[in-house]
């Protein structure tokens, strides 16, 4: 019979739930490791040449001179400017609140329309909120709101049947270009192209979203007064004690 050997194991075994059986500091003593020298090799420190030699030509010029390999910029700024870091970090869009879903009245915070209460219509691609007062009950019209500044209440609407355009994304909502600005000569004279006009889209898209909320609006009684109202705060009132 030939002699069959077994193979070799390793002396640290795991056990049961993946953990070693020895730790490191007792297998550095079982393998003998602090006899062992170690032998360490020297990096070797290549200089690298930062002038060189060149010649001239010329019997008063010396016949050579010493120039640097790379040049230095002659250019130093007056003041330290500070770079912007690159990020590449891409935002993604905010969360939603659970106590922010379709048809949910909302109580604006800020801005030009802050006290009114407006009804939340969806979310849009860059995170910003669509809503609409409507317009006929409190004027105010389709617009986008963050959602840290506003004030989600439990009064809700039923959207079921509201079908809200498609256009009505983030570039609808951009600001066209401001016309250059007047001379001196120019600048008492008024023009009616310089006064602004909402966009005839928007219009129409407003009341054909209008008309459909209105319509939900009416089944909740007192609701259309609920919402003309407009939110303040009084001495003694503070809104983290409040339920909405």
């Amino acid at each position: 019979m030939e002699n069959s050997k077994k193979p070799h194991s390793s002396r640290n075994y795991l056990l049961p739930g993946g953990v070693s059986r020895y730790s490191r500091s007792v297998m550095y003593r079982k393998k003998a490791l602090y006899k062992k020298k170690k032998i360490t090799v020297a990096k070797k420190e290549v200089k690298q040449e930062r002038f060189k030699e060149k010649p001239v030509r010329g019997d008063k010029n010396g016949g050579k001179r010493i120039v640097p390999l790379i040049r230095r910029s002659r250019y130093y700024p007056t003041e330290d400017v500070r770079r912007p870091r690159k990020t590449r970090k891409i935002p993604k869009t905010a969360k939603l609140r659970q106590s922010i879903t379709p048809g949910t009245i909302l109580i604006i915070l800020s801005g030009h329309q802050r006290g009114k209460r407006v009804v939340f219509l969806k979310q849009l691609p860059s995170g910003l909120l669509l809503v609409t007062g409507p317009y006929k009950v409190n004027g105010c019209p389709l617009r986008r709101v963050d959602q840290a500044y506003v004030i989600a209440t439990k009064m809700t609407v039923d959207l079921k049947g509201v079908k809200i355009p498609a256009e009505l994304t983030d570039d609808f909502f951009k600001r066209e270009k401001r016309r250059k600005k007047k001379k001196d000569e120019d600048m008492f004279e008024q023009n009616e192209e310089d006064a602004h006009k909402p966009k005839p889209s928007l219009v129409e898209n407003q009341k054909t979203v209008d008309a459909q909320v209105i319509e939900a609006i009416k089944k909740v009684p007192q609701l259309r007064s609920y919402l003309r109202c407009q939110f303040g705060l009084s001495k003694g009132q503070y809104p983290h004690r409040m339920e909405f």
